[in-house]
């Protein structure tokens, strides 16, 4: 009985609180504060406007396929840019890599609502762009694009109260930038964005810039390694193609290449090796080891260079600037190496003269030494005429060129048996048989007298037919002379039936060819080339530094946007 008591005494209670909740609900519902947009509670209603609801109007017969103001004005868009970053400039793939933001501003009536205080402008996200129409923007030359999406998409619309749109995203794009070496590496590259509609012709869509010749900003902390920013330029224009006309933006940035890396790397070592290879013209021309190594060490080093330097290049067919300072010192590296080598030449032609000199001179003196012998041993010879030389053909023996001579009826049998052991007594080259050719080309007979015959050509002789034997003796070897007077003498002797005077004592100097001598050009080049090199060094830095500094014409240059 007592536990049915308490039961239904839990059961008012109960009944009692629920009744007094009831009652003053709403009383407590009244007194709690409204938390709207603006003060921070994240609700969708800002004041008494909610912006849900105007979201949601926007779906209202919205059809994201047409664009604004189907069949009527096209839809202008306004494009601005700002490089926050150039990542890399390449001469080989002949493109450039930028990280910027992009913005594009159209309107679209559709999107209108009316303005509130407070909501003049609404700030949403990038999934709202699902859910509108938008221009179908390209860029003409890109290779390589994407979108940032850490940490969320890097992208917002901002929608204002009388339609217009802004969109604001943040890409990063390899674009193709064709390139004009021929001043490398005093270059200036000029390369250019291009944008344009894919879909829509100018009966769509319109570009322009939006804010005019500000409408591309480049960040000061724009740096590359080879290159520095100069400043840039907008262009608008109307390009046709086969599927319509279309309205086209580029932006173009214009840079400049930095010399140092070349200076230093290229263009210093080359004239350095140029001047290491002027040394072997202080060298001695004999010391062959060292000239020889040191011409073509150079010449291999320029080679290595030229081969390295184009290897980081294209493959084109002009001739660049850094390839004419680089054939220039080849080309003077090479002529080194050659002037030894002509050097060389001069002073093995200059030593066979003079050993052919000398060996005319020696054989001289020792016909000259046999005449007087002759004419010592042979006291008849002291008259009016000399036996064998001079004489006339029918009292003494004639030579027919051929070593054969008729014996004199006057001479002792002893001096014929003579002539017939002596042997070769001449220097090497030379061949000496039993008679001497005398000075008219009649063989002398005695035993001191041995006829010379010097095997190695003469090249004045040879040119005219003889041998240097026939130099020697005169010329007339091979020819009978007509008979002299008996008043003839022996006068005649020493300078008749010797050589010609211009092979005993020539009237140039033998030390020389064509007038120098191989250490005149080792002093000539000490001189010609340093003055060359210089003259062409300051002919290539003149002409190429003054005709590559081009500015772009309407260039905004870096520092002058702001």
């Amino acid at each position: 009985m007592t536990s049915n008591m308490e039961s239904m005494h839990w059961r008012v209670s109960s009944l009692g609180a629920l009744l007094l909740v009831l009652v003053f609900m709403p009383h407590l519902f009244s007194k709690v504060p409204y938390v709207n947009a603006a003060g921070g509670g994240g609700g969708s209603m800002l004041g008494d406007v909610n912006i849900s609801a105007i979201l949601d109007s926007f779906s209202v017969s919205y059809d994201k396929r047409v664009r604004p103001n189907y069949g009527g004005p096209p839809v202008e868009v306004g494009v601005t840019m700002y490089v926050l970053s150039i990542s890399s400039l390449s001469e080989v793939k002949m493109d450039f890599t930028l990280d910027f933001y992009f913005r594009q501003f159209w309107t679209d009536p559709r999107l209108a609502y009316r303005k509130r205080p407070g909501v003049e402008q609404l700030s949403v996200g990038s999934d709202f762009v699902k859910s509108i129409w938008v221009p179908d923007t390209f860029f003409v030359n890109e290779k390589q694009s994407y979108f940032h999406i850490a940490t969320t998409s890097n992208e917002f619309i901002r929608v204002h109260h009388s339609g217009s749109i802004t969109r604001s995203m943040r890409l990063t794009i390899t674009a193709s930038c064709p390139m004009n070496l021929q001043y490398f590496p005093m270059d200036r590259q000029l390369c250019h964005i291009e944008i344009e509609s894919f879909g829509y012709t100018m009966r769509d869509i319109r570009y322009k810039w939006n804010e005019g010749p500000n409408s591309v900003g480049v960040s000061s902390e724009v740096s590359l390694p080879q290159f520095k920013v100069l400043g840039h330029r907008q262009r608008a224009m109307e390009i046709s193609l086969t599927t319509g006309n279309y309205s086209r933006l580029a932006c173009e940035i214009q840079f400049v290449r930095s010399m140092g890396y070349y200076l230093i790397q290229i263009y210093i070592p080359s004239g350095l090796i140029v001047i290491i290879s002027w040394v072997s013209f202080w060298l001695n021309r004999n010391a062959t080891p060292a000239r020889v190594a040191l011409g073509v060490t150079t010449v291999l080093t320029m080679t290595t260079l030229m081969s390295s330097t184009n290897a980081a290049l294209p493959k084109i067919s002009y001739v660049k600037s850094i390839d004419v300072y680089l054939g220039t010192c080849f080309v003077m590296v090479f002529a080194s190496l050659l002037e030894y080598a002509t050097v060389g030449y001069m002073a093995k032609r200059i030593q066979m003269r003079k050993q052919r000199f000398m060996a005319i001179q020696k054989i001289a003196e020792q016909k000259k030494i046999q005449v007087d012998n002759a004419q010592q041993n042979n006291p008849q010879s002291g008259g009016g005429s000399t036996v064998g030389v001079g004489g006339p053909p029918s009292e003494h023996g004639h030579s027919h060129g051929h070593g054969h001579s008729h014996q004199h009826p006057h001479v002792p049998k002893q001096q014929q048996m003579g002539m017939g052991t002596m042997g070769n007594r001449g220097p090497p080259g030379m061949s000496l048989q039993g008679n001497v050719v005398g000075s008219r080309g009649c063989s002398i007979v005695g035993p001191l007298f041995q006829e010379v015959r010097f095997k190695v050509h003469d090249p004045k002789a040879h040119s005219k037919g003889g041998t240097l034997e026939n130099t020697i003796n005169g010329g007339r070897g091979n020819q009978q002379q007509p008979p002299q007077r008996e008043g003839g003498g022996g006068g005649d002797e020493e300078s008749g039936g010797g050589p010609p005077q211009h092979l005993i004592h020539p009237g140039k100097n033998i030390n020389t060819l064509l007038g120098i001598t191989p250490s005149d050009i080792d002093k000539y080049s000490r001189i010609v080339f340093p003055v060359c090199f210089v003259c062409f060094n300051l002919m290539y830095w003149i002409i190429y530094l003054h005709v590559s500094d081009v500015v772009a014409d309407d260039l905004v240059l870096l520092g002058e946007d702001k």
